[in-house]
């Protein structure tokens, strides 16, 4: 130490929380590239002097659900009107032009009421005519009847031969025949004449007006349709796929749009022997119990329950479906080992609310329903519960999920 300065023989170096001290001679010792491998060497110490840091695995949150058993039923539902059991066609039983209705649509009418009117002029006509037959008729048999009754007198005096009284006998028998035929001609244009007024033979309620005034229809043309008082049905269409489900006497239940608290146990009367032409679906009749609730034209439910025969397929959500190596897959969840794993699948369909699987997954398979893309073989997970459970054969996925840490 010269000239009353003292320089520093230690130099000091702070690496973090760490400090290093080097002797300034052992500084000087070192060549050029000394310096930094004190550094590095530094470095080293203050790196082992850390805590040791403990990683941990990163567990993504994904959801799942669970495939549960097949239903061994299905339910069948299928809507429809409220109409009567017996609905009738009503029309003129002769042609003619109409100049009278006297119903509306929605009118009561009981046996005997007039619902429409046709012109009878041509009809009081015929009437007048076949009247007219008749007279000449009738005078006919007592001119022939006369003529009989004097051949028989000369005959019994022989005055006349036999055969003029069995031509006699003849003319009396065809003009009595002539008279019989007149006469029911006349009854016949008597009816003809009461067939111009269309009146109800039941009690009902009209359904429909088809014919209205100075139309001219023809007999057996329909007018006026009339639902008849008693038994109500729901008529539904039934596609062919399901028409097997439905036998005369199934018992079923309906429900009505307009009141959800009104359902009636309903049984199949009758079911088409044949596909309606256009729609191909087959007419199902269902009998109801006698409600002063149920009105005719409301909108009706019919509800079945119906065997599972079918090939049955596990409903997913579209979410769950995945590819790898380009095959469709889902990530299943082993809960032995909480680690996921790809599998193999076959889609039988897409549908609205989810994907249909044929092949590849079971009752009792966690399925995990989104955040696929994430997924890696072997991933470990822990379920925080149990998954929701999704039927087999249902398609319902909105609320099949739960969270897993």
């Amino acid at each position: 130490m010269t000239g009353g300065v003292r320089r520093a023989s230690t130099i000091h170096l702070q690496f973090g929380s760490t400090q290093v001290s080097l002797s300034k001679s052992i500084m000087n010792r070192l060549p050029a590239i000394g310096p930094a491998l004190v550094v590095v060497a530094a470095l080293g110490l203050a790196g082992c002097s850390q805590e040791k840091v403990e990683v941990k695995d990163i567990v993504r949150p994904v959801k799942v659900v669970e495939i549960a058993k097949a239903n061994d039923t299905r339910e069948l539902s299928y809507s429809g009107s409220v109409r009567a059991r017996t609905e009738m066609n009503l029309g003129f039983r002769i042609n003619g032009k109409i100049t009278e209705r006297l119903v509306d649509i929605g009118q009561r009418v009981k046996p005997g009421d007039v619902l429409a009117r046709i012109d009878p002029a041509d009809y009081d006509l015929s009437v007048n005519s076949a009247e007219a037959s008749l007279e000449a008729a009738e005078r006919q048999v007592e001119t022939t009847g006369l003529a009989r009754r004097r051949a028989e007198q000369l005959f019994a005096k022989k005055f006349s031969s036999k055969s003029q009284l069995e031509q006699a006998t003849l003319s009396y028998d065809q003009a009595v025949a002539t008279r019989n035929s007149a006469r029911s001609a006349l009854d016949q244009a008597k009816n003809q004449v009461l067939y111009t007024d269309l009146k109800a033979d039941r009690n009902g309620i009209v359904t429909s007006v088809t014919a209205d005034v100075g139309q001219v229809v023809g007999s057996g043309t329909p007018v006026v349709t009339v639902a008849v008082d008693g038994e109500k049905e729901v008529l539904i269409a039934v596609p062919e796929t399901d028409i097997a489900q439905f036998k005369p006497g199934k018992d079923v239940k309906a429900s009505f749009w307009s009141d959800e608290a009104l359902t009636l146990d309903g049984k199949v009367r009758e079911v088409a022997g044949s596909a309606d032409q256009q729609s191909r679906t087959f007419a199902v009749r269902v009998s109801l119990p006698s409600d002063p609730r149920v009105l005719l034209g409301m909108t009706a439910n019919i509800e079945a329950s119906a065997a599972n025969n079918s090939l049955q397929s596990v409903s997913i959500p579209l979410s769950a479906l995945a590819q790898k190596d380009g095959q469709q897959i889902v990530w299943t969840v082993d809960r032995n080992g909480e680690t996921v794993h790809a599998r193999p699948i076959k889609v039988a369909e897409f549908t609205a609310d989810g994907v249909h699987v044929a092949e590849g997954l079971k009752p009792g398979d966690v399925v995990v329903a989104a955040g696929t893309q994430f997924m890696t073989e072997n991933l470990k997970v822990k379920l925080a519960g149990d998954a929701v459970q999704q039927s087999a054969s249902a398609d319902d996925d909105g609320d099949a999920v739960r969270r897993v840490r």
